[in-house]
């Protein structure tokens, strides 16, 4: 029987970065990001490598936030959620304006 290592760890984080380019949807992208960097976050610790575990927890940390954000977001245009207090900016009446082609 194979013997699990710390490196099938990182092995395996590194494949599931790989997979999350091949997500469409941004919001799924980032939480597989996520989830690989707290596999690297395991693998540093195993190792006692901290500089492995910090910059992982801050992707971890960024994929996710990016992600609840995004997500908000897109539940907001959907009319899901309230604007939080954000107006809708109409676009500008640009009808008046001269234009050296007409």
């Amino acid at each position: 029987m194979m013997r699990l290592t710390p490196d099938w760890i990182g092995w395996l984080a590194t494949a599931m970065f790989l997979v999350s380019y091949s997500c469409k949807d941004q919001g799924k992208l980032r939480r597989v990001q996520a989830l690989a960097a707290v596999l690297w976050v395991v693998y540093g610790s195993i190792l006692h490598a901290v500089p492995i575990v910090v910059a992982n927890l801050l992707v971890a940390g960024v994929a996710l936030y990016s992600s609840l954000i995004g997500s908000a977001a897109g539940k907001r245009q959907a009319g899901k959620l309230p604007e939080a207090g954000l107006s809708r900016v109409s676009a500008p009446d640009l009808s008046r304006i001269s234009s050296p082609y007409s």
